[in-house]
């Protein structure tokens, strides 16, 4: 969509007259395209989305009635919806809440406690609420990862190259990380079934889960005040489905000591985690992650830039320097 067409769907779905749109880098969702964008002194995340849920829009919306502070919600339409439909995929608007992600920027020990206790507000609505009801229920079965991972194997072994055909360098570089790491892959398939299989008979308690609140997803307000963004992948799961991202962090992304853990749970409150949940969603994430970005390799939809990032990825996943080992090692 170019910058014209989006001022004028911007105009005609919610009103707004944008004078300046500037796409958004970041993120890793490829059904999507967001934009910063500003109509007068105001400023605006403008999303394109085929990705995901509604569920992203309709929960910060509701979360938002019931004073859950921290959650961007959502500007309605000129008909009062919360998005729009163009092309198949939702247009979405909703007010720029920070320039600086956490991630990047770091958390002072007061943003790392709103941030605990942002979790702990979303944590404690209640999840027969009429739009959590709407939520994907956690299963714990993980069979749509293990078999993405055995495809990518397979293919691997095939000598599909995909696009790039045999000779594509980077296609060959994935091949020998996945060689490399097959007693890693091994170790997190098997985790990922025996647990889950273990926990689908042993049921616990369920609330909101955002599932991917790594510190990618947290702004920081020109305040100091802390926003969750990115609910498009909500669901109803224990605890660990989001304290999986700060008991014990992101290795090499987002790595989380005792002291940030501890400025976390002073607003978030004990963090106790059951240690079976938590290693089974870090492997799932692990292996997810892994075969999402082998797909970018091995179906390029981008430049070589954002190719050579997935191998990188990759590559420091199966030499143990990330979640993948986290996984296996720390149950």
């Amino acid at each position: 969509m170019t910058p014209g067409e989006l001022r004028e769907r911007v105009r005609a779905d919610f009103g707004v007259v944008l004078d300046e749109v500037t796409p958004i880098g970041h993120g890793a969702d490829a059904a999507a395209a967001v934009w910063m964008a500003r109509a007068g002194d105001a400023r605006y995340a403008v999303k394109w989305t085929g990705g995901g849920s509604a569920a992203g829009l309709l929960l910060p919306s509701r979360l938002a009635e019931l004073g859950v502070g921290g959650v961007p919600a959502p500007v309605p339409t000129l008909d009062g919806g919360l998005w729009s439909e163009r092309g198949g995929r939702r247009l979405s608007l909703q007010p720029w809440v920070g320039d600086a992600r956490a991630v990047d920027a770091g958390l002072t020990p007061e943003q790392w406690t709103a941030y605990g206790a942002l979790l702990a507000r979303v944590h404690a609505v209640p999840p027969d609420d009429a739009v959590a009801r709407q939520l994907p229920v956690e299963e714990h079965r993980p069979d749509a990862v293990l078999t993405a991972t055995a495809h990518v194997t397979a293919r691997l072994a095939a000598g599909d190259g995909g696009p790039g055909g045999a000779g594509d360098d980077l296609v060959r570089g994935l091949a020998a990380a996945w060689r490399d790491g097959a007693e890693l892959l091994g170790a997190l398939t098997a985790r990922a079934a025996v647990l889950g299989a273990r926990l689908r008979e042993r049921p616990a308690r369920a609330v909101i889960c955002h599932t991917d609140c790594h510190l990618g997803n947290v702004l920081l307000g020109a305040d100091g005040a802390v926003w969750l963004i990115d609910w498009d992948d909500a669901a109803l799961a224990p605890p660990e489905r989001d304290l999986m991202f700060v008991v014990g962090g992101l290795p090499g992304y987002a790595p989380v000591g005792e002291r940030e853990l501890g400025w976390f749970t002073a607003g978030y409150g004990p963090a106790g985690v059951d240690p079976d949940r938590l290693a089974y969603y870090r492997a799932v994430r692990a292996l997810g992650d892994l075969t999402e970005f082998a797909a970018e390799l091995l179906d390029p939809p981008g430049d070589r830039a954002g190719r050579e990032f997935a191998l990188s990825v990759v590559r420091t996943e199966l030499a143990g320097a990330g979640l993948a080992a986290l996984a296996v090692v720390r149950a």
